[in-house]
This record gives C-alpha cells, sequence and structure tokens, in this order.
C-alpha cells in the first residue's frame, strides 16, 4: 500500500495497533474507542502522503500515543476495587485479564512500549522511531517494565 491507499484497507491493516495503543494508554474501552475515532479521524482529514508503510505505520502509532494522552488528560483514571476487577474478568473481554490490569498499572512510558513490543511486534528500533525515542531508551524501558510486571503478574 502506497500513497492514495482506500481508507478501509488503511483501517482494516491497523486498526488493532491503534486500538491496542489507545486501550493499553487510557485503561478503558470508552477512551480508545473515542481515540481510535479521533486517529482515523484525523487520518482521513489530513490524508498524508508516505513513502512506504512504516512511515503510515509510525505516523498512526504517534497519533494514536498522542490522542491518548489527551484523553487521559481529560478524565481521571481510578482505580478498580478487588470486586469490580473481579466483576470485570468475569465478562472474558480480553482486555480484563490479570496481565492487561497489571499492564494498565505500569506508568505510560513503561506500558507504552510493552504493548507495541509485546502485543504489536515491533522491534526496539521500529518503537524508537515511531515514539521518536532512542533505541536504548526504548530497551531500558522495556527492561524497567519487564521488572515491574514480574512483581504484579507472577508475585515474585
Amino acid at each position: 500500500m502506497a500513497a492514495g491507499t482506500d481508507m478501509a484497507q488503511v483501517v482494516a491493516l491497523y486498526k488493532n495497533t491503534v486500538y491496542g495503543i489507545a486501550l493499553a494508554r487510557t485503561r478503558n474501552r470508552f477512551d480508545a474507542d473515542d481515540v481510535f475515532q479521533e486517529v482515523f479521524l484525523a487520518y482521513h482529514r489530513r490524508q498524508p502522503d508516505f513513502a512506504d508503510e512504516a512511515h503510515r505505520k509510525a505516523w498512526l502509532i504517534n497519533a494514536a500515543v498522542r490522542c491518548s494522552k489527551r484523553a487521559a488528560a481529560r478524565v481521571a483514571v481510578l482505580p478498580l476495587d478487588e470486586q469490580t476487577a473481579q466483576s470485570l474478568l468475569d465478562r472474558g473481554r480480553p482486555e480484563d485479564t490479570a496481565v492487561f490490569a497489571a499492564l494498565c498499572a505500569l506508568p505510560d512510558k513503561y506500558r507504552t512500549v510493552m504493548h507495541l513490543y509485546y502485543i504489536e511486534g515491533l522491534s526496539t528500533d521500529e518503537i524508537a522511531q515511531a515514539l521518536k525515542r532512542r533505541a536504548g531508551t526504548v530497551r531500558m524501558q522495556l527492561l524497567r517494565g519487564r521488572e515491574l510486571l514480574k512483581g504484579e503478574v507472577f508475585d515474585v
């Protein structure tokens, strides 16, 4: 897909990536839905021209991160009590697993790179390029994020 790609194709190709980032950063599906719409609306309005798919993907990742920051600033997220968390887990949605809850408990800088690396399958270099960070910074954030998760998910 190069310049002039059909909007439906772009959404179909990147919907999981954009929604996953939004969900990981906003910590709830309602705000994630808003971010998802905001990102693809901005894409549609601007109709940016990209040299290749890597550039398009990086643009969408950056847009999802920026829109998620704005959404998080609009709404204060309160931690769930144990009973509410368990009732959500019983519903069986993927975002309601213990791993997702632990991921959401991480600070933004760790949560985003962990999501991009483990869920989206991006390399540290791709994450660094998309987030405009150094690759060494991304690797350190992955290391620290894993250390934080280890205690939460595996109770080590």
